[in-house]
């Protein structure tokens, strides 16, 4: 399932246990995330997916979840 892919790839990123991360982790606040990080995660579930992330849908990207559904959507087209 995508969630799970998606939990690996942020687990992957910021060098976290993938069981700590949930749909309603917090990528700044909850999973200690900066803005290139961000940036590093957006940049990877773009490659991971085959998808294209808008640059101003990237920015309402907070939770995990935010980016499951916008991974979703995407995939969905």
């Amino acid at each position: 399932m995508e969630l799970e892919r998606l939990i690996k790839a942020v687990a992957d990123v910021l060098d976290l246990d993938p069981a700590t991360i949930t749909a309603d982790s917090k990528f700044v606040d909850d999973l200690g995330a900066d803005s290139l990080d961000v940036l590093e995660i957006v940049m990877g579930i773009e490659e991971e997916f085959g998808i294209q992330v808008p640059t101003d849908e990237a920015q309402s990207i907070v939770t995990v979840g935010d980016a499951y559904e916008k991974i979703k959507k995407e995939l969905e087209k």
